[in-house]
């Protein structure tokens, strides 16, 4: 396993990470979560990713009871959390969800600490930028959450650079811990922000990155080329918004074109594409998903294809998925 710093900080994270979104109470309860911490842990990886409304504070529940079974040494391992959606969908809470005011975030991290049985959450990010709450007021209350020892370093995630860079002078104005890392979308067929918008990013305010959705949820297996399989992650009922996008006629004939590239390399299609994330120096770490420990074996095998990745096969690549991108 490789580590790479969180952007400027001083953190290093696995270049790949196992998240928990979809599959954590959904197809993953806490004996399967605490089979696969430990055999993602086995391999090199540190970070696991999370968010407050995966499952309605179910997935936070899973993984913190699965680490306490596990009992690692705090250090160990890197975890982390998300706000902005809330709990409270009942519509009577309107402080407590869509939103990254003050009051919902000061309450949203002690209720993440105590499902999650922590002291302390490693990276909290706010999940969507909220244009109705002063930039001023959320980066204030991210600061005091960091100072009030309950979170260590804190982010952005699908924030547009310019929130973000926003954030980030508002914090140097008033000498307050700056976000240090985003959590966007970063596939081969979802490019733009993570290679245009971001450019300037990276450099400037020093943003490292922990990316999501490697295989597109799941279209870069190549399993939806005869449209969805019964047990996968479009046959959800809670992921039917993603079945157009799993069954696009012109990406799956894409995923099918890259398969002799992954079989020259020795591997699948599926790992080609996370090591293509991975690949990119900008990207601090990968986050994976899986609902069983084949899934996430299979993961792991894209740290094999990584270093093939040459600028001859990365351009062969390219010529097959560039022209679906966004």
């Amino acid at each position: 396993m490789q580590y790479r710093r969180l952007g400027r900080a001083g953190l290093r994270v696995s270049t790949l990470s196992l998240g928990s979104w979809v599959t954590y109470h959904n197809q993953v309860d806490v004996k399967s979560a605490a089979e696969m911490l430990a055999a993602a842990f086995d391999a090199g990886i540190n970070f696991f990713d999370n968010a407050e409304v995966y499952a309605g504070g179910r997935s936070e529940e899973i993984m913190g009871a699965a680490l306490r079974q596990l009992g690692w040494p705090r250090l160990n391992y890197v975890v982390s959390t998300k706000f902005f959606w809330g709990l409270d969908r009942s519509g009577e809470g309107i402080n407590r969800k869509d939103t990254l005011n003050r009051k919902y975030l000061m309450q949203a991290i002690d209720g993440s600490l105590a499902r999650m049985q922590l002291g302390h959450i490693d990276l909290v990010y706010c999940h969507r930028p909220d244009p109705a709450t002063p930039v001023e007021e959320t980066v204030r209350a991210m600061n005091d959450i960091i100072v009030q020892g309950k979170a260590l370093y804190w982010g952005t995630s699908e924030w547009p650079a310019d929130a973000i860079r926003a954030a980030w002078e508002v914090a140097e104005r008033h000498g307050w811990h700056k976000p240090v890392m985003e959590q966007p979308q970063y596939h081969l067929f979802h490019r733009k922000r993570v290679e245009q918008e971001y450019a300037r990013l990276y450099d400037e305010c020093g943003l490292g990155l922990t990316t999501w959705s490697p295989l597109a949820s799941g279209l870069l297996t190549g399993k939806y080329r005869a449209g969805i399989p019964e047990g996968s992650r479009g046959a959800l009922e809670n992921m039917a918004f993603l079945r157009d996008g799993l069954t696009d006629a012109r990406k799956n004939a894409a995923v099918a074109a890259l398969e002799p590239i992954a079989a020259e390399l020795g591997g699948t299609v599926a790992q080609l594409a996370i090591a293509w994330v991975a690949s990119n120096p900008r990207v601090s770490s990968v986050i994976t998903g899986a609902s069983k420990l084949s899934q996430l074996q299979d993961n792991l095998g894209a740290l094999a294809l990584l270093p093939k990745l040459t600028p001859e096969v990365k351009a062969r690549i390219d010529e097959i998925a560039a022209p679906l991108a966004q």
